[in-house]
């Protein structure tokens, strides 16, 4: 452990005496490595699990756990159709866990660079863009920024919504990214900077927090994914309005 640590540190960012915390892009992959492993054995012995009609395995235990609170969620806030999203929204929530896990043993974690969350947020936003077209058409989904269709000098005003809408679709970017890195970075800054106030004598106060950092990986984790859900719900409700007036038909004619 001690030598990945000190590779770790190896591989972090120079920036000289009051250089940056971070890493660079070896350093990243390292971590992103390590989140990796960690997943894989996890899954691995969770999967051995499977083979029993009561899971005994603690890995099964959660790995079940936490597969029926994505479909909760993701029933919950797109709908019945919802259940379709889950595989997205569980590696999301394990990716960003697990990297927020690593930043409480390691000097920084995948979710601790911005341009990872930032590749998170385009893959998150990108995907509910791609569900928008394919559920409304292309033209239909971004007809939808221009609002309500006005005619005559107002479409000027549609045109200004159009432009407002298509600005803060973009900056769900930087809100997604953004919102992770400065809640993992910053509680790491946090532990070092109580850390060196508990230096004079040898206490590492800083430790104190691991609660605190322990509950913001969840929550970060959970908001995260939780906003992709509500980003696919918005593009995507009226497929569940179409799955409830056919079954309404369906009733109807019974």
């Amino acid at each position: 452990m001690g030598e990945v640590l000190t590779a770790g540190t190896l591989l972090g960012a120079a920036g000289g005496e009051g250089g940056a915390h971070g890493a660079s892009y070896e350093g990243l992959f390292v971590y992103l490595g390590i989140v990796v492993v960690i997943l894989f054995l996890f899954l691995a012995n969770a999967k051995q699990g499977l083979n029993n009609r009561v899971f005994k395995k603690w890995t099964t235990q959660w790995t079940e756990q936490l597969y029926l609170f994505i479909e909760n969620m993701t029933v919950g806030i797109i709908g019945g159709h919802g259940r379709k999203y889950i595989p997205l929204i569980m590696a999301l929530w394990m990716i960003i866990f697990v990297s927020n896990i690593v930043s409480l043993f390691f000097p920084t974690a995948p979710t601790a660079d911005l341009s990872f969350n930032l590749a998170l947020a385009l893959i998150s936003i990108g995907y509910v863009q791609w569900e928008g077209m394919k559920a409304n058409g292309v033209a239909g989904h971004f007809s939808h920024f221009a609002g309500p269709k006005l005619g005559g000098g107002l479409v000027l005003i549609s045109l200004m919504i159009f432009v407002i809408e298509l600005i803060s679709e973009v900056m769900k970017n930087v809100s997604l990214s953004l919102r992770l890195f400065g809640n993992i970075e910053g509680g790491h800054q946090a532990v070092v900077a109580m850390n060196e106030l508990g230096a004079g004598v040898y206490i590492p106060i800083g430790f104190f927090l691991l609660p605190v950092k322990l509950l913001t990986c969840v929550v970060q984790a959970l908001i995260f994914t939780l906003l992709t859900c509500v980003y696919i719900s918005l593009v995507t409700h009226h497929e569940e309005e179409g799955h409830e007036h056919s079954h309404g038909e369906l009733a109807g004619a019974h």
